[in-house]
């Protein structure tokens, strides 16, 4: 396992390679703030148990990755797109997938699978609408493609994710994170508050930056529908979401399965907007036989 810091994009990435270095690598892509200590042992083991190269980094602006500069104003943006105009950003999502596929790049990789969870999956999505020759297979996790006609998070799970901590001291804002995350996570799987203490914390102390947030938000938000891009896509795709999900809805799981041709789609009950550990093998199982189909598919043409 080597984590390393490397020129991707242009900028500053912070990274992990899991290894084992022969083997096929999938490339994991985090969410909204989040950094790449958010992902399970249990999934990335289980994933390297089956035979794949596991490579998890921090998106921009979160983590130990480069930070941007300039803070986008809200309600300038929200004017500029209900104008129909594009208002300008620090970067945009497109930007943020061109940095990982940068990742590839800097570790000599030619073709990847690649997997996101949320704004990782609508990550994700951008790769596969401008990197498809980069990709073997590709994954998207609790995530929607931006069509404004499907439903949107629930009052409570926006306001947990937009609630500021009452302090800025380091209990006050675990304490605050993990008050979020409750809101959202999945109710047939609830983690231990001595659980969700050490996943908050250990994130926390990766590096917390607030600061990023606002442009990453911007970049969701600018985005627009992928759905008429998403129907060019010609790769194999995968989509899981859970049925209890407040923050994403599970149509957005739909709506993305339904645009991305032949795409296969996984609802899961009992599952909200996180990755419990009781539903990584299911995960594992589910990722590497789409990930190994597609390599078979790969090989035959």
């Amino acid at each position: 396992m080597v984590q390393m810091q490397i020129k991707a994009n242009g900028i500053t990435i912070n990274m992990e390679d899991r290894g084992p270095e022969g083997a096929a690598p999938i490339l994991l892509v985090n969410g909204y703030t989040s950094t790449m200590m958010s992902w399970p042992v249990e999934l990335m083991e289980g994933l390297r148990e089956r035979g794949f190269r596991v490579i998890r980094y921090d998106n921009r602006d979160v983590g130990r990755s480069e930070k941007l500069t300039g803070l986008p104003d809200m309600r300038e943006i929200i004017a500029a797109v209900r104008a129909g105009k594009t208002p300008e950003l620090p970067y945009m999502l497109a930007d943020m997938a061109a940095d990982g596929i940068g990742v590839l790049d800097a570790l000599g990789i030619e073709r990847a699978h690649v997997m996101g969870i949320s704004m990782g999956g609508m990550i994700v999505q951008r790769m596969a609408i401008h990197h498809a020759d980069r990709l073997i297979s590709a994954t998207s996790i609790m995530s929607t493609t931006g069509n404004p006609d499907l439903p949107k998070a629930s009052d409570a799970a926006m306001a947990a994710l937009q609630a500021q901590p009452p302090a800025e001291d380091r209990e006050s804002i675990i304490r605050h994170r993990m008050k979020g995350r409750r809101v959202y996570e999945s109710p047939a799987y609830p983690r231990s508050e001595e659980a969700l203490y050490e996943l908050v914390a250990r994130e926390y102390d990766h590096m917390y930056y607030p600061e990023g947030g606002i442009r990453q938000y911007a970049a969701i938000g600018c985005d627009g529908s992928r759905v008429e891009a998403l129907k060019n896509v010609r790769l194999p795709f995968l989509v899981i979401h859970g049925l209890a999900d407040p923050l994403v809805p599970p149509e957005g799981g739909i709506d993305t399965a339904k645009s991305v041709p032949g795409a296969t789609l996984e609802l899961i009950e009992g599952m909200g907007h996180d990755l419990p550990v009781e539903l990584c093998p299911r995960y594992v199982e589910l990722i590497a036989a789409h990930a190994e189909a597609a390599q078979r598919k790969t090989a035959a043409e």
